[in-house]
């Protein structure tokens, strides 16, 4: 691993999200949001993966770069829209640190592989893949969870749990109930699968 190169990666991918107009407020401090988010989920990365890859750590900051620049609302309403919004995204991201990694000397391979994490190619049979996913799961019932159980009505909150539990694994599960959370959130989690 070139550690030179990986920070000049990391320093061009943190500029990029740190122009995002959205600002949310973590450990008491306003910050961008899609760059607190990337720095939340390398975090994550650090924790769940025992020598995480170059490709991975730099998939992690990369995994949201710029999402600001496509809103939600220029794609329809509902489902069918929201998943080619996420394609969308998923292609801009995967061409914004293609950009980005060339810039600063990576070769094709190593590009290809961190466009294919940041696209989630091989979730459910690459485990690097299900270590990213489970980052970014656990930045959402970190960061976001609460928030969203507050907006939404009640009975649809159990299904977006079961949801996301499903993407996880075992072992960011037992991260996710380490952490505080209201008796709601916990006990949809703890809940066996199905319920």
């Amino acid at each position: 691993m070139d550690d030179d190169r990986l920070r000049r990666a990391i320093d061009a991918i943190d500029r990029a999200n740190g122009a995002d107009p959205t600002r949310i407020v973590v450990a008491g401090k306003e910050r961008p949001k899609e760059l607190a988010h990337a720095e939340m989920v390398t975090g994550w990365i650090r924790r769940l993966a025992t020598d995480p890859s170059e490709e991975l750590l730099l998939a992690a900051r990369a995994h949201h770069l710029r999402r600001w620049t496509i809103p939600r609302s220029s794609y329809p309403t509902g489902r069918p829209g929201y998943l080619r919004w996420r394609g969308a995204l998923h292609e801009q991201h995967a061409g914004d640190v293609a950009l980005i990694l060339r810039g600063v000397g990576y070769d094709d391979t190593t590009i290809a592989r961190v466009q294919n994490l940041v696209r989630k190619h091989g979730l459910g049979t690459d485990p690097e893949v299900q270590v990213l996913e489970d980052a970014l799961c656990l930045v959402f019932i970190e960061m976001q969870l609460r928030d969203l159980a507050a907006r939404l009505d009640p009975a649809k909150l159990p299904g977006i749990v079961a949801k996301t539990k499903r993407k996880m694994s075992d072992r960011a599960i037992e991260c996710a109930l380490e952490l505080e959370l209201g008796l709601a959130e916990r006990s949809l989690l703890e809940a066996p699968l199905g319920e």
